[in-house]
């Protein structure tokens, strides 16, 4: 995502099961927050490009997400589809500060529009 308008603080790092995720509802998405088992967090817009499956409610393992609609998986990294999968789930940026996890958002997600 780009053009960062706002930096909102979505809660501690802890609230976040390992090899889990919780969701956060914007104006206009959904975003997931993805702790893996290294303690590491991520997050993705929680919609699969393929067919709009919630990421969220997919399997963590290594530093990837499985979509639970059909097998798809995810970098979580990059969002980059892996193998012989296309596609991109789109990367939200995020920042961890004292254990509190703080996501990235863009005019839109916050509601801000566009007078002209």
């Amino acid at each position: 995502m780009t053009d960062i308008v706002n930096w909102v603080n979505v809660g501690s790092v802890a609230n976040i099961p390992l090899q889990g995720a919780r969701t956060f509802q914007t104006e206009t998405d959904r975003i997931a927050i993805f702790r893996t088992l290294d303690d590491q967090v991520y997050a993705l817009l929680d919609r699969c490009p393929h067919k709009d499956g919630p990421l969220a409610q997919g399997i963590v393992h290594g530093h990837f997400v499985t979509c639970p609609l059909h097998n798809m998986v995810f970098s979580l990294e990059t969002g980059e589809a892996q193998g012989p999968d296309d596609g991109c789930a789109a990367k939200v940026e995020l920042r961890v500060i004292d254990g509190t996890v703080h996501i990235g958002l863009t005019a839109e997600q916050i509601g801000l529009r566009h007078a002209g």
